[in-house]
């Protein structure tokens, strides 16, 4: 199974839309499709649910690079931003494995309702607040004023995971594993949140 190496950052030090979408399709959703296939299979033993991959096009795009890009999981074959979703992406400096809530889906409030109440994370859990800008915060600290955030503010976004720093140890150890890993710490929460809305 294919994992990212420094070539997979690199990708985003050329310059221009067309350019960069070239390398992205080579050297990046490649291992989007390989790690994130055997995540669904995954998931899919986990809930008895049909999971499906969708990988960012970036169509709408007509004239700014991409400054990351990534894939998703839903049991939607059609698209994956009307529920909490599982996300696997790059930026420059990172890789992030995150349970995402983007883009004011439906259910958001029920999702907040229920993460307020529900979210024992791991310790080296992170979060993030907008999905468009490259910030995270420790999931020690701010938590609950992220998920309040979620709920009251109409474009209050909420993505719990782990990110792998591009020069961190784990690139020399076993990458694909940890990804892995991650993402079935993360079957149980959304199963969780996606049965709220069945």
């Amino acid at each position: 199974m294919k994992c990212f190496d420094e070539q997979s950052f690199d990708v985003f030090d050329v310059e221009g839309l067309d350019a960069r979408m070239v390398e992205i399709r080579a050297k990046i959703q490649p291992i989007f499709s390989d790690i994130m296939t055997e995540v669904a299979k995954r998931l899919t033993a986990y809930t008895g649910e049909e999971s499906f991959v969708h990988i960012a096009q970036h169509r709408r795009r007509s004239r700014y690079a991409p400054e990351s890009t990534w894939s998703a999981i839903s049991d939607n074959k059609r698209g994956y931003k009307s529920q909490a979703h599982l996300q696997l992406g790059i930026w420059q400096d990172y890789v992030f494995m995150y349970l995402s809530i983007i883009d004011n889906p439906k259910p958001k409030q029920t999702y907040a309702t229920y993460l307020a109440s529900h979210h024992t994370f791991p310790e080296d859990f992170i979060y993030s607040i907008d999905h468009t800008k490259p910030d995270y915060f420790s999931v020690t600290e701010g938590v609950d004023a992220a998920i309040d955030r979620l709920y009251n503010v109409k474009k209050g976004e909420f993505e719990v995971g782990r990110v792998i720093p591009r020069h961190s140890k784990i690139w020399q150890e076993d990458p694909t594993q940890y990804i892995l890993e991650t993402f079935e710490t993360l079957f149980p929460i959304y199963q969780q949140l996606n049965q709220l809305t069945d």
